[in-house]
């Protein structure tokens, strides 16, 4: 290609020479042809029309012609980030592909432990899956300004805004300021906060609710003149209030102090089955896992290579590494129990929900709720109630069956006595209890 351009650039100058003429004629029978010598510098006449357009021809198409790169660390990086990108991309065009989608859903209706996961909004009562929960609780939350405008902007402030450290710092500088009002309430600098000031712009501006705090609280937006300004600027300024409005401001500046986000509570779906030997048998949706499509498809292959490398001598440190590392893909755990009479108990957790939350759903379970009872893990580990251990560090996650069994001291009491209830599970529990498939 390079050989190619030359013969071009060649041809150009040959064709910019002017006419030929033969080598018999005298070397000055062409006046406006100039033959250089060894010492002296040439003038040429400007190039034709035609070679002018050939020039600019070859030029384009040598602009078109690709250049070698060279390769600096940037661009190792940002070549890295494109495929990264791109791989992503595909995963994700292959996890929403339609088709597959529709095809996923057919086969999970049918054999599914469990359809999803839900959650419940506190503020509405609604049913949400995890897609839906966040936009709703935000339109539940801007809905409540009609009733307490304070409220409603105090769950703003503290559900909207994810980074903890400027929301953090968002309610110390307000505090300060209605902090200032009260303790100077007829100094009237305190009442004025000047939008375009740099602590607010950096500080509070940018964290959300915390404008809708100050105007429910009895800031108003006013325009006002600047000195040494032509143009007005925007100012939230507090009128004046009695002794009760600014205690009542205090007040309202500890709710803001105090405030929490407000988070979708996971349904546990409380189920019971009647008396199966499918017990141990699972078949989880997607939303139980922390993984990707190609994750998931993987995991099958990951559990039978388990077993290979339990079979290799690997140090206490090394095992527990690995199966935290394991227990990381899981967000939720789908728990059955083992009831005495055969009939199984499920429910939905988070991998990382403590003991006493899974004892305090089995007890708010049972017609006996107050009477003591064990359960086992698989392989026959006991789990205590009193210990605040994760689900996923007692290898519960992703699913897992455990048994019941009633204290036995507690149990030959109330035998005894004739009190034990004919029904384990309460009867809203029974009112829905299906088949295990």
């Amino acid at each position: 290609m390079k050989k190619f351009f030359e013969d071009i650039k060649k041809d150009i100058k040959f064709k910019s020479a002017g006419p030929g003429k033969k080598l018999t004629e005298a070397s000055s029978s062409k006046g406006d042809v100039v033959h250089s010598t060894s010492g002296s510098k040439h003038n040429r006449n400007a190039p034709s029309e035609g070679s002018q357009r050939a020039g600019a021809a070859a030029l384009a198409r040598i602009e078109q012609h690709p250049r070698p790169k060279v390769h600096t660390s940037q661009d190792a990086i940002r070549n890295q980030v494109k495929r990264e990108l791109e791989t992503a991309a595909l995963a994700d065009k292959e996890k929403f592909n339609p088709e597959e989608e529709s095809k996923v859903v057919e086969k999970d209706l049918s054999c599914l432990s469990v359809s999803g996961v839900y959650f419940t909004c506190p503020l509405t009562g609604a049913t949400l899956t995890k897609s839906e929960r966040e936009v709703h609780l935000k339109e539940a939350i801007l809905m409540r300004f009609e009733e307490d405008a304070v409220e409603a902007s105090v769950m703003m402030v503290h559900t909207f805004n994810k980074d903890r450290e400027k929301v953090k710092a968002a309610v110390d500088i307000v505090s300060k300021y209605i902090e200032n009002i009260c303790k100077n309430p007829t100094e009237e600098k305190y009442r004025k906060i000047k939008l375009s000031n740099k602590v607010y712009q950096e500080k509070v501006r940018c964290v959300d609710g915390c404008r809708e705090f100050l105007e429910a609280v009895g800031f108003t937006s006013i325009l006002l003149p600047v000195e040494r300004q032509e143009e007005e600027e925007e100012f939230l300024v507090l009128l004046e209030h009695g002794p009760d409005a600014l205690e009542l401001m205090k007040e309202r500046r500890d709710r803001l102090q105090r405030g929490e986000p407000v988070r979708a509570q996971l349904d546990r779906q409380p189920q019971a089955f009647r008396p199966s030997p499918h017990g141990q048998r699972f078949e989880l949706p997607h939303d139980f896992y922390n993984l990707t499509a190609e994750e998931l498809k993987k995991e099958q292959q990951q559990r039978s290579d388990l077993v290979e490398k339990n079979a290799m001598m690997r140090t206490k440190a090394m095992r527990e590494k690995e199966e935290q590392r394991e227990r990381r893909k899981y967000n939720y755990t789908l728990l059955r129990i083992r009831l005495p009479d055969g009939s199984l108990l499920q429910g939905t957790f988070y991998a990382w929900d403590r003991l006493p939350l899974l004892f305090s759903f089995v007890r708010d379970s049972l017609v006996d709720g107050w009477q003591p009872f064990e359960l086992l893990a698989p392989g026959g580990q006991k789990l205590t109630e009193s210990e605040e251990v994760a689900l996923a560090e007692c290898n519960l996650v992703p699913a897992a069956l455990l048994t019941f069994s009633w204290d036995a001291a507690v149990q030959a009491d109330v035998t005894a006595a004739g009190g034990q209830s004919s029904a384990v599970l309460k009867p809203e529990l029974l009112e829905t209890i299906r088949t295990l498939s």
